[in-house]
């Protein structure tokens, strides 16, 4: 460790010289731009709110710059990574560098996508310096599958944190703000210059803050039925939802149908709606003919659909 006020952290001479020991190099096909100023880290960790109670899972760690400021503070963190030599190699800079919490680490050597129990307590928190090409994906699957994180502050391209964090009438909004109000009130938390990640990334990044419903949206329609409406909405966000959603209702007529008996006008765009709006026309979306399953199967939109 190269000062005393960096303590257990990694600099940038730490993550090098660790990186070139494990023969690493930062591949673009997995998003990866390594943290190397423990200050951004430190400073991550005080704007999620991160206690000595929290139990903290963590996306995509990298060489561990991030989780070892986690663990500072936390009562236990868990790392998901995918990287077959980042997975092998972080227990041991954990113990290395922070031996009093390396009892207080686990790790999850997969896909987060693919990701559906951790060890240990039930987290409370997430954050993460998510890799770029899926950071939305992997946002959504975990608040969808731990609902016990009650609070999530990601790194993501700026570009992404202000589509997330983008209110209705947005020229930015779209799916990814819906399907994430959908579980939590988001907002922005920062901006994360270019010059604490190595490699330099080509763009500037963003703190997003996701603190999650204190009750889940009241609708009578599912998830899935929702996020299919707003799916179709936005696949074609220059079209009046009337055109937009003709396919999801079964004709322009049902889905008009389906609007005016939300509240919605017709000739309104997907961009200017609230979530709790996108429920209220799931909700009286009407019956179809049964035409077998390969209707619906195609309409049937992904929980964690990315798109615009």
């Amino acid at each position: 460790m190269s000062t005393t006020e960096q303590g257990p952290l990694l600099g940038p001479a730490d993550i090098r010289d660790l990186a070139a020991t494990l023969g690493v190099r930062p591949t673009k096909q997995r998003g990866q731009n390594f943290v190397i100023d423990a200050n951004t880290v430190r400073r991550i960790v005080r704007t999620a709110d991160v206690g000595p109670d929290d139990v903290v899972v963590e996306v995509g760690p990298g060489l561990g710059s991030l989780t070892l400021a986690l663990l500072e503070t936390a009562s236990h963190v868990t790392a998901v990574e995918i990287d077959d030599v980042l997975a092998a190699a972080l227990p041991a800079t954990v113990e290395a560098r922070i031996p009093r919490k390396a009892a207080a680490f686990d790790l999850v050597h997969s896909d987060a996508m693919l990701v559906r129990e951790l060890p240990g307590p039930a987290p409370t928190a997430l954050v993460a310096n998510l890799p770029y090409n899926v950071a939305v994906p992997v946002l959504l699957h975990m608040l969808d599958t731990f609902p016990s994180i009650e609070r999530t502050l990601v790194m993501v391209q700026a570009e992404v944190a202000d589509r997330l964090a983008a209110d209705p009438g947005s020229k930015v909004y779209g799916v990814p703000s819906v399907k994430a109000n959908w579980y939590a009130e988001v907002k922005r938390a920062g901006a994360i210059g270019r010059n604490v990640f190595w490699p330099a990334p080509n763009v500037d990044s963003g703190l997003v803050s996701l603190v999650r419903r204190a009750e889940p949206l009241k609708t009578t329609a599912s998830k899935r039925e929702v996020f299919a409406v707003v799916d179709a909405a936005f696949a074609q966000r220059r079209k009046t939802l009337r055109a937009a959603l003709a396919g999801w209702a079964g004709s322009a007529a049902a889905a008009e149908a389906a609007l005016v008996a939300a509240g919605v006008s017709p000739q309104a765009r997907g961009e200017s709606l609230t979530v709790e709006e996108f429920a209220r026309i799931a909700e009286n979306k009407l019956p179809q003919p049964d035409t077998g399953t390969a209707a619906s199967d195609a309409t049937a939109a992904s929980d964690t659909t990315a798109g615009d």
